[in-house]
């Protein structure tokens, strides 16, 4: 189960997922057509999928969700918690209602997907909990109160899952990828973009597969005794 599948990371992680034989859970908020795409991808490689529509911040909706996934596929095995936006504001022009509705997704949904496939993972063979933040949850960054709160948010969320799992075998980490070619990278200003590049010691920024090969290890039997880590993958920022 993949949350925010439909673009970007999110995608890339369920590609990889699908390439590695998973039946893919696609979920997306809005961007329908997307997840769809998403979808023949995964089955023209060979791979099964179901497109899922659900807010994560609302409760109902994910447990709509997850019972959808039981129908077409069973338990969960895999819970990668991506999905999450972004509402830039200088902290002194940020509203409460910019500040909850990052709340409410990144952290809420991340709560509400953990909450509903909790018994799947703890019950699992091989459970895995993922989690993506980003080097903004560690470093900051102008202008991102709200969001590099939520992302910093989930370092201690995952450490503690990992703990609590951990009796039953289900692993939980956490990715922290750096500054990765998606849309949102896009609409950088090219003077910022170029201030990025200079403190990334690699010289580039992550390709989206940069990511997903680090999740689709991370839901693999070779990751068994990794639980409660937070792996940087941003090029050898400092923070």
């Amino acid at each position: 189960m993949v949350t925010g599948a439909s673009r970007g990371i999110g995608r890339g992680i369920a590609e990889t997922l699908g390439d590695q034989g998973a039946n893919v859970g696609v979920n997306y908020r809005s961007s329908e057509a997307d997840a769809y795409e998403v979808v023949d991808a995964i089955e023209d490689a060979g791979g099964s999928a179901i497109p899922l529509q659900a807010d994560v911040a609302e409760d109902t909706a994910v447990e709509a969700m997850c019972d959808a996934v039981h129908d077409a596929f069973g338990p969960v095995d895999v819970l990668v918690n991506n999905a999450g936006i972004t509402v830039d504001r200088t902290f002194e022009n940020m509203t409460r209602a910019n500040w909850e509705r990052v709340i409410d997704v990144n952290l809420g949904g991340v709560y509400n997907c953990t909450q509903a496939f909790y018994d799947d993972l703890r019950e699992a063979k091989h459970g895995r909990l993922i989690n993506i933040s980003s080097v903004v949850g560690q470093e900051g960054n102008y202008g991102q109160a709200n969001y590099a709160a939520t992302k910093s948010g989930l370092f201690g969320f995952t450490r503690t899952l990992a703990l609590e799992l951990a009796s039953s075998g289900t692993t939980a980490n956490c990715v922290a990828p750096g500054f990765v070619k998606t849309d949102m990278l896009c609409d950088v200003p090219d003077d910022v973009l170029e201030k990025i590049l200079q403190r990334i010691p690699l010289d580039r920024f992550a390709e989206v597969d940069d990511v997903a090969g680090i999740v689709g290890f991370l839901a693999g039997k070779e990751s068994a005794y990794m639980t409660g880590q937070i792996l940087g993958v941003n090029g050898g920022m400092e923070w």
